[in-house]
């Protein structure tokens, strides 16, 4: 994860330490996500997928959400990504799911080719909108008085 935060240029706010990766995944029931991992054969991780579940949809069904998918550079070029959305799509079809989503930056073109070979498609109706910050809080309080 500290990796991608480098790759993403998110390093500064980057906040995930092992004991809140305990806490969210591993400490209760259902956990907050799901994580995938890549091992190399002599050891290393080679990469990870953190996903988690959508319960209820438009479609009556779930879907997947891929969070995080971070392959390290060592490793690229050799499916690894490729593996790990493979078990994501196994996962997604076990619990039912009728999508698996995800974003990826609009820098990344790599990313983006690689998306797309394995058959994804840009999703042309829905754009990725965040609040967080200062924004976020002013959301939350009350209302201003006009």
């Amino acid at each position: 994860m500290e990796g991608l935060a480098d790759f993403e240029h998110y390093r500064d706010t980057f906040a995930v330490t092992a004991d809140v990766l305990y806490q969210h995944g591993f400490a209760q029931t259902p956990p907050d996500f799901y994580c995938l991992v890549a091992r190399s054969a002599d050891g290393p991780l080679a990469g990870m997928l953190v996903y988690y579940f959508i319960p209820f949809t438009a479609s009556a069904r779930p879907t997947l959400f891929i969070k995080e998918l971070f392959v390290t550079e060592a490793y690229r070029g050799q499916h690894v990504g490729e593996a790990l959305l493979r078990a994501a799509a196994q996962a997604a079809v076990a619990h039912g799911c009728g999508a698996v989503r995800w974003a990826v930056a609009s820098w990344n073109e790599a990313g983006q080719r690689f998306y797309e070979r394995l058959g994804a498609q840009v999703n042309p109706v829905w754009i990725d909108y965040s609040l967080s910050g200062d924004a976020l809080a002013a959301l939350a309080g009350p209302p201003a008085s006009r």
